[in-house]
């Protein structure tokens, strides 16, 4: 049976993959450092946990609203005013399935046939294949590393056409780690407004920064940014609850209202359970989410100096995240591999070493390694990665 023409142009996530591959090694009996995963390595806090289990201990097992539970679309709101000082009803407000979900049912809503959406690249594997999805266009823009992988105002104006509707705007940034400044945001905003285009911003690392500048939601710039940007961000990093899947979108009424029409059609409504748990993650102390980012921020410094002492192999230093993103062009052709893909395959199967070849991010010369995991891990696989160079060269 032929399947839809939708899904056959997709390509396959090569973050899952790559941890599949790692996965199955280590059932096999190998010991496998894997530096593929997008997620904490640390427990959902314990506050989380136990606002989960009264939950169900009080019968709130049933279906909710679509949009999610009018207590937690409050508590989102509040926490938008705390944070970035951006105000919202709760009606602008949907609760989904995870933030990729929010993305997913966004371009769902808001794509025609033919429509465009502006992707910086490097970016998120999954950007490119939900407009597909949604019957639009990825028109990719290549993110210089000299700038911080970071576009430029002149780059999206060249973009822009007159089938343009979005532009996706991921700070922190994954892979890279980089995060957009507020003067820099501020021109790319001028240009939204000038082509009448919306931005999607995606700023579900926001709470995972390790440097003295703060994280700036474009929508806090100006009323008109304000009213063309749909906020994305979620529960899944900041607090370590990869697997409950919450997250959500805030912006434009009528666009916030055809998410949550949509949703109803498709899931229904999040887990009735993991959104009391986002709950007690946006009513409580935020201490949990501090000591994992310190935590985070010692391996970066750590593994950041091994990294970039390792021959063939430079990096610019992420500002938040837990990913780094090294270009390994030069160690790959001294190593005598054709390209990086296949020097992290080598990797893979020699040293037992998961990296995430960036290809799949559009940046072929990169890789992406999470030091979301032990120190321990950490310096073990410099040192593997170390050998696997040294014995090939």
């Amino acid at each position: 049976m032929e399947l839809a023409q939708r899904v056959q142009s997709l390509t396959p996530s090569s973050t899952l993959a790559i941890t599949a591959k790692a996965k199955a090694l280590r059932q096999q009996g190998h010991d496998v450092i894997a530096l593929g995963a997008g997620e904490p390595d640390f427990n959902t806090p314990e506050y989380i946990l136990d606002a989960a289990k009264e939950s169900m201990d009080r019968g709130m097992t049933k279906y909710t609203p679509s949009g999610g539970i009018p207590e937690l679309r409050k508590a989102i709101t509040e926490k938008l005013k705390r944070d970035q000082q951006l105000t919202y009803d709760e009606d602008q407000v949907v609760v989904t399935t995870g933030a990729k979900h929010a993305l997913f049912t966004l371009f769902q809503v808001l794509l025609n046939p033919g429509d465009e959406v502006v992707i910086p690249a490097p970016y998120w594997v999954s950007y490119p294949e939900q407009v597909k999805l949604a019957g639009g266009k990825p028109v990719f823009v290549k993110a210089r590393e000299e700038n911080d992988f970071k576009i430029t105002r002149e780059q999206l104006e060249q973009a822009v056409t007159s089938k343009t509707k979005a532009v996706i705007i991921n700070s922190p940034s994954n892979p890279t780690g980089m995060m957009y400044s507020r003067e820099e945001l501020s021109e790319i905003g001028e240009v939204a407004k000038e082509k009448d285009i919306l931005i999607v911003s995606d700023e579900i690392y926001e709470k995972l920064i390790y440097t003295e500048d703060p994280h700036v939601s474009i929508a806090q710039l100006s009323e008109d940014l304000y009213n063309r940007t749909i906020l994305i961000n979620g529960v899944s990093k900041s607090h370590s609850m990869t697997g409950w899947r919450i997250g959500y979108a805030v912006g434009n009424r009528d666009i916030i209202k055809a998410m949550t029409s949509m949703a109803s059609h498709s899931t229904s409504n999040p887990t009735s359970i993991a959104q009391y748990g986002a709950l007690a993650a946006y009513t409580n102390g935020e201490e949990e989410v501090e000591k994992m980012r310190n935590a985070f921020s010692e391996r970066l410094d750590a593994f950041y100096d091994k990294l970039i002492d390792l021959p063939g192999i430079s990096c610019v230093k992420p500002k938040g995240a837990f990913y780094l993103f090294p270009n390994v062009k030069e160690a790959a052709s001294n190593c005598g591999f054709s390209n990086v893909d296949e020097f992290v395959k080598a990797l893979l199967e020699e040293e037992k070493v998961a990296l995430v070849p960036g290809s799949g991010f559009g940046a072929e010369e990169n890789v992406r390694l999470s030091y979301a995991t032990s120190m321990e891990n950490l310096n073990e696989a410099a040192e593997r990665i170390k050998k696997f160079i040294q014995k090939h060269q």
